[in-house]
């Protein structure tokens, strides 16, 4: 594995943890205490604050902010512009640093270019959500959420692809099987694989 690449432009803080294959763009920042996971990509204008987790493999697109009390786990997609907060309640007159509501993104999530995500919430592993969706309640696996406020539509599909409706839904681009999970939202079948793109 390569050696991180950080652009000329770009501002990494002493204390801030860059793994093996990460490529920090154009004009970006990236706090102390933050962690960028191998291999993940921050493009141009990305804010990343302290003591912020990004996992491995992630793509976070232009100007994007991870704000402090943001977690995101392995191979999320952030779209560009996306936004996320840590205050329900932010006054500019009243100190919120000690109420962050912590926001936790999992594996395979992706949030599409404008929408955004109130914190307190989590997105949990496969959810979609749709451009210029408003999250404010947590999102169950593989559920497909739009609009303002955001509501479930459907599922996705591990590989990027809508599921067609039903109690065991398989994904006609890649073949994976998925099975209604206790709870809400989708799990994986016992046996099957989305291929890699």
């Amino acid at each position: 594995m390569a050696e991180p690449f950080v652009h000329p432009t770009a501002v990494v803080d002493e204390g801030a943890a860059l793994g093996p294959d990460a490529r920090i763009w154009h004009f970006s920042h990236v706090c102390s205490g933050a962690r960028i996971g191998a291999g993940s990509v921050l493009g141009q204008n990305v804010y990343v604050g302290p003591q912020v987790q990004i996992g491995a493999g992630c793509k976070i697109q232009n100007n994007v902010s991870v704000y402090e009390g943001v977690e995101l786990e392995d191979d999320v997609f952030v779209g560009p512009s996306a936004v996320f907060t840590n205050v329900r309640t932010p006054r500019a007159h009243v100190s919120r640093k000690a109420e962050f509501d912590l926001t936790r993104v999992g594996r395979y999530v992706t949030i599409g270019a404008n929408a955004t995500v109130v914190c307190g919430v989590t997105l949990a592993e496969g959810a979609f959500v749709a451009a210029g969706a408003v999250v404010t309640q947590d999102v169950p696996p593989y559920v497909l959420m739009q609009g303002a406020p955001a509501r479930a539509v459907g599922h996705m599909c591990r590989c990027g692809a809508r599921l067609p409706e039903g109690e065991a839904p398989r994904c006609a681009r890649c073949g994976q099987g998925y099975r209604a999970r206790e709870g809400g939202g989708l799990e994986l079948a016992a046996s099957g694989s989305p291929s890699s793109e």
